[in-house]
C-alpha cells in the first residue's frame, strides 16, 4: 500500500471499526429476538440479562452457558434458525447508529481508505447490514468478519487480520468498540481503543469500557473525529 504509515492529522495509521452498536443500530432488534429464542427453550431469561451475557460475543462460543440453563445443546440447525430470524428482523428494521454517515466522511477524510470495518459477526449480516443502511460504500472490500478467522472477539484475530490487509501495524492503529468483548479484542491486538457508550437500553457501562482497557468512551459519534485530532496534537505535544 502507498499511503504513509499515519495520517498527516493523527498519530494513528488506520481507523478499524465495530460494525454492530458501532456503525449500525441493531443489537436492540438482535438481544430481543435471542430472548425470546432463548425463552423457547426453556430459559426465563430477561433482556437486561441477554445483553449482561451475549453483546458482543459470537453465540456459537456461548453453546455452554444456554446448556448449563436449558439444557439443550444448541445445533447448527438452532443457530441457522436464529440468523434467518435474524436477519429477517434487521433487514426491515436496522439503522444506521445516530450521526455515523458524517462521522465517516470525517474519519475518511483524514485517513483515506486506511479505514476497515473488523466484526465478530458473520458476514451475511454484516453485508446485509451495510447494504441496507448504504453504509458498505465507505469500507469497499475492506471489510473483515471474526467468524473466518481461527477465533473471533473477544480474541484479537479480526482486528490482525484487518491491520495486516490495509498494510499497518495493529498497534498503531485505532480500533472504535461498544462492548467489553470489543474491547478486549481490540487491546490484545495491541491497538489503542476508544469506547462507544451512547445513550441505548443496549449501552455498555462506561466503566466496563474503560475497565477492559478503552482510552476514551465517548457517548456520541459526532465527537469522534474531534477526538481523534485531539489525540494526535497531544501525541505531538
Amino acid at each position: 500500500m502507498s499511503a504513509p504509515a499515519r495520517s498527516a492529522h493523527s498519530s494513528f495509521s488506520a481507523v478499524l471499526f465495530d460494525c454492530d452498536g458501532v456503525l449500525v443500530d441493531s443489537e436492540t432488534i438482535t438481544i430481543q429476538l435471542l430472548s425470546e429464542m432463548l425463552r423457547e427453550l426453556g430459559w426465563e431469561i430477561s433482556y437486561d440479562e441477554t445483553v449482561r451475557t451475549f453483546i458482543g460475543r459470537a453465540l456459537v462460543d456461548e453453546w455452554e452457558v444456554i446448556l448449563a440453563h436449558t439444557g439443550f445443546r444448541i445445533t447448527d440447525a438452532w443457530i441457522h434458525e436464529f440468523h434467518v430470524r435474524r436477519d429477517d428482523a434487521l433487514r426491515v428494521s436496522v439503522q444506521p447508529v445516530a450521526g455515523v454517515e458524517a462521522m465517516i466522511a470525517a474519519v475518511a477524510e483524514r485517513f483515506g481508505d486506511r479505514i476497515a470495518l473488523a466484526s465478530g459477526a458473520d458476514r451475511v449480516k454484516i453485508e446485509m447490514q451495510l447494504d441496507v443502511t448504504g453504509l458498505g460504500r465507505w469500507f469497499g472490500d475492506r471489510v473483515f468478519s471474526g467468524m473466518e478467522q481461527p477465533r473471533s472477539k473477544p480474541a484479537p484475530d479480526v482486528y490482525l487480520a484487518a491491520a495486516a490487509a490495509l498494510g499497518v501495524d495493529a498497534a498503531s492503529a485505532l480500533v472504535v468498540e461498544d462492548t467489553v468483548a470489543g474491547v478486549t479484542a481490540g487491546i490484545a491486538a495491541g491497538a489503542t481503543v476508544f469506547g462507544f457508550s451512547p445513550d441505548s437500553p443496549v449501552r455498555t457501562d462506561t466503566g466496563m469500557l474503560r475497565g477492559a482497557g478503552a482510552s476514551i468512551v465517548f457517548s456520541d459519534m459526532s465527537e469522534l473525529p474531534g477526538l481523534i485530532d485531539e489525540w494526535a496534537s497531544r501525541a505531538a505535544a
